[in-house]
């Protein structure tokens, strides 16, 4: 169905492996279409667990054969604050259980750097790195495909409400200090999310259901609900959602 008050498609799922199923096909085909006009097909991955389940199956022999792993340029949208090593790195998931099975090229892999930095220098060096890598058209990278979760306060990526990151226009990258969490997070900021070609939010949980309707259907609030962002996105914006994060969707 169509988001009454955004751009967004939103897409009622079942369970959790029909999600990650829809997003597995969805970025085989982006792949494929991307790269049958002679372009690297760049993408942002994200963390949590429902991605996971999502790298499994690309891995799988359902799914590898499909794609020119060696022509994709992997980013992440944001990045927790350990080292890669750590078991909440989402570079290590990715890497434990997608780049270590498919023949990616390891030169094509960007991880946020964490170590032997600051955050605000991480956030920098991540910056240049995008700008080097997408020399070419506009100022602003523009991804092929961007995977977002969501929490239940209604954050993305790492852009929780009520942080400064939510009203930045010109940095791509920033690295806030989340108070509930009392670390930092390095993210993509919402220049580069809303710039995007495709967006795939996937979303599962009954907890997620008040933020989720706020979102897609609430008044304009982005400080408290800041996937809200997205509502500004230049391309398309897909929402991949349970029937228990959809169940106050259809409420009045």
């Amino acid at each position: 169905m169509k988001s009454p008050t955004s751009n967004a498609d939103v897409h009622i799922e079942e369970s959790l492996p029909a999600i990650a199923a829809d997003a597995a096909e969805t970025f085989v085909r982006l792949s494929q279409e991307v790269q049958a006009m002679g372009k690297p097909f760049r993408v942002a991955l994200s963390g949590g667990s429902t991605p996971k389940l999502l790298y499994g199956l690309l891995s799988s022999d359902t799914f590898r054969g499909e794609v020119a792993w060696d022509n994709i340029q992997f980013f992440f949208g944001d990045e927790r604050w350990v080292p890669h090593t750590h078991r909440d790195s989402n570079f290590k998931m990715a890497n434990d259980e997608l780049f270590s099975k498919v023949d990616v090229n390891s030169e094509n892999i960007f991880p946020i750097p964490t170590e032997e930095v600051s955050p605000d220098d991480a956030a920098a060096q991540y910056e240049a790195t995008l700008r080097q890598v997408f020399s070419e058209g506009s100022e602003v990278p523009r991804f092929d495909l961007i995977f977002l979760g969501m929490g239940a306060d209604g954050h993305t990526a790492s852009l929780f409400p009520h942080t400064e990151v939510l009203h930045e226009r010109e940095k791509l990258v920033a690295a806030p200090y989340v108070e509930k969490l009392t670390t930092h997070r390095i993210t993509l900021t919402p220049v580069v999310l809303n710039s995007a070609a495709e967006v795939l939010f996937m979303v599962v949980g009954e907890d997620k259901a008040p933020a989720l309707r706020e979102v897609l259907k609430g008044e304009y609030n982005p400080d408290e609900y800041p996937s809200q962002l997205l509502r500004e996105a230049q391309g398309n914006v897909t929402w991949l959602v349970d029937s228990a994060a959809a169940g106050k969707l259809r409420e009045a």
